[in-house]
Order: structure tokens, then sequence, then C-alpha cells
């Protein structure tokens, strides 16, 4: 007698690569790593591929190179990896605001906006001091800034997928479900 799949419903096939694109904090690596599981696709964090290539710390590479540095490194590594097919790509909360890394992100990937309030977010990366942007500056008022910089980008994305302050696993949820529909009028 042949085997039956549990799950009546389709499993979802990514035809190219999802980048999740969003502010530090808002959850694009937990909930990514979480989403490629679930789509068993691979998983790729952009900044700890950056991490790989420059043998240094994001926060290191912020300090010897700058930001334009970093950023220049950014471009490069996320280029490289979004032609390695279907996969989910985690992306730091401004790869998506520089105009060529948009761009390559954009024509590469299905770019997935996960947006959250602000407050949950300051919440999430309050006392955390790997987030170079962030040191010594209070975390809302980093935020604020950060989102009148950078939702007229993130706004551009191919899907919005509102997050809340929920668990992982209904985050992962909601963005298969608006993947689903996004695909299916592709």
């Amino acid at each position: 007698m042949p085997e039956t799949s549990k799950s009546t419903e389709p499993r979802l096939i990514l035809p190219r690569p999802v980048a999740l694109v969003g502010l530090m904090g808002v959850g694009k690596t937990t909930v990514g790593r979480r989403l490629a599981e679930a789509l068993a696709v691979p998983f790729r964090d952009a900044d700890e591929e950056i991490e790989k290539a420059a043998g240094l710390s994001v926060s290191d590479i912020f300090a010897a190179f700058g930001e334009a540095g970093f950023r220049d490194g950014e471009q490069k590594v996320i280029s490289r990896l979004l032609d390695d097919g279907p996969q989910i790509l985690a992306t730091g909360g401004g790869a998506f605001v520089q105009p060529a890394t948009h761009d390559i992100i954009r024509q590469k990937a299905v770019t997935v906006w996960l947006k959250t309030d602000l407050r949950v977010i300051a919440r999430r990366v309050a006392n955390r001091n790997h987030r170079p942007l962030l040191r010594d500056r209070d975390p809302m008022e980093v935020l604020r800034e950060h989102e009148a910089k950078r939702y007229p980008f993130y706004a551009k994305a191919d899907i919005t997928v509102d997050t809340g302050d929920q668990s992982h696993g209904k985050s992962v949820e909601l963005v298969i479900g608006a993947l689903k529909r996004f695909l299916e009028t592709k």
C-alpha cells in the first residue's frame, strides 16, 4: 500500500530565492531559519556570510572600514548568495536601502518585508552589544530614525508580512501563506 502524506496541502516549491528584509530585531534570522526548514531549502544569513568572507565580525568591519566599506562587501556577498538558487536569505537591516544592493535583491529574489511594531523591536534589541548601529544609543531613537529612512525602501518589497509580537512559528505560517498567495499570481 503506498504511503500517504499526513498533509493534504501541497508543499510550497520556491522558484527562486526569498530575501527577508526589515529592521534589525524584527526576526529575519530566527524566522528565516524556521522558514527554510519548513520549506526544505537552505538558509543563509547575509551578516554571517559577510563575516566568513571578511574573517571579521560585523562590528570589526564597521570599525575598520566604516559603514561604506561594510555595504560594499555586503553587496558582493548578497549577489553571490542569490546566485545559488532557491533559499531563504536573511539580509541586514540596511541592505535593501543601498541602491545597488536593492536592485540585485529585487532582480534575483522574492522579497519579503517582515514588519513589526517598533516597541516590540526595541524590546528585542535592548542590551544587545553586537549591533554596531546601537552602540551608546537609545534603541527606540535609532529605530525611529531607521523607520523614517528605511520604510520607504522596505515598502517596495514584493510581500509585506506584519509579524506582530507572536511566536516565530506563527510568523513562519504567515510568511508561507503570503508566499503562496504571491506565487499563485506569478
